[in-house]
């Protein structure tokens, strides 16, 4: 395994755990995300739209109306500020700012996202104030901090939120399309599935990216249906929401229908008729 690989594997763990926290019934107020840039503004981002999604379960679900404005960026719950761009992007004056705006309710959320991107670029003076919100923190809010290092921050800014580790650079978009293709099998509208993986007819070396990691996300769906609690994937909402809709022998015929496409793939089929039969396939296989 090549040091980027394991990176995007420690990546998905990170997710992993916050995925599991945040399934429970008092999530934090605010977490701080240590490593690269990359991979924790990936995080960030994700994590801030799971934070806004609207659907029951399997967050972020990508289609919502949260999901949507969260992923163009234009979510009025959501607040980002980049101090990685600009260093200077924290003054204090700023940081009371978003300690007074913690307080207003949410616009359409289930609670008010504050992402502060490259906060080892705050000053202590800007610290301090950040952190007497975080000891008394109003209901509704999720402050999401990114750093290259903790150690650079005040320690009782960090005795304030839950420190998760993060490597590698960010979560691949085969990744994130897999899991949203995953929801979709279950969705109410047949056409969703086919929607969602029609991107892949013109990328093959993509395609096999994604029927990789929908067979580590079925698997896991297999194992929570069977009472384990472990997964293999970073797609525990989906393996979770496949989990409790499915029953293990819809889940085993959809791992066959992905080993069969994975086969055909590799041995030149067309990729649009191999997509709209796999789609049609893991529909069938789901009892859809």
């Amino acid at each position: 395994m090549t040091p980027e690989q394991n990176g995007v594997r420690e990546n998905r763990s990170a997710w992993a755990g916050l995925s599991q926290i945040f399934a429970g019934d008092r999530p934090p107020h605010a977490v701080i995300l240590e490593g690269e840039p990359g991979g924790t503004g990936s995080l960030a981002a994700r994590l801030a739209q799971a934070s806004v999604c609207l659907a029951a379960e399997g967050k972020p679900c990508g289609s919502c109306p949260g999901c949507i404005k969260a992923k163009a960026g234009s979510h009025p719950d959501i607040l980002t500020l980049d101090g990685n761009a600009n260093p200077r992007v924290f003054p204090v004056d700023t940081v009371r700012k978003i300690r007074s705006d913690a307080y207003e309710k949410p616009n359409e959320a289930p609670r008010r996202v504050f992402v502060l991107l490259g906060v080892q670029n705050m000053s202590e003076i800007s610290q301090n104030a950040l952190l007497k919100i975080l000891e008394e923190p109003p209901e509704n809010v999720l402050f999401i901090l990114t750093t290259t290092s903790a150690a650079q921050l005040l320690p009782t800014v960090r005795s304030r939120a839950q420190l998760f580790p993060v490597e590698g650079e960010s979560l691949p978009e085969d990744w994130t399309l897999a899991e949203t293709i995953a929801k979709a099998v279950v969705a109410t509208r047949e056409a969703e599935l086919i929607f969602q993986a029609a991107d892949l007819i013109q990328n093959r070396d993509g395609m096999r990216g994604v029927l990789e990691q929908l067979s580590l996300i079925f698997r896991d769906a297999v194992a929570l249906r069977s009472g384990a609690g472990g997964c293999r994937s970073a797609g525990r909402g989906a393996a979770s929401l496949l989990g409790d809709t499915l029953t293990r022998q819809n889940l085993m015929r959809m791992l066959e229908a992905t080993e069969k496409a994975r086969q055909a793939l590799e041995q030149n089929a067309n990729t649009a008729l191999l997509v709209t039969a796999y789609c049609a396939a893991l529909r069938s296989a789901a009892g859809r």
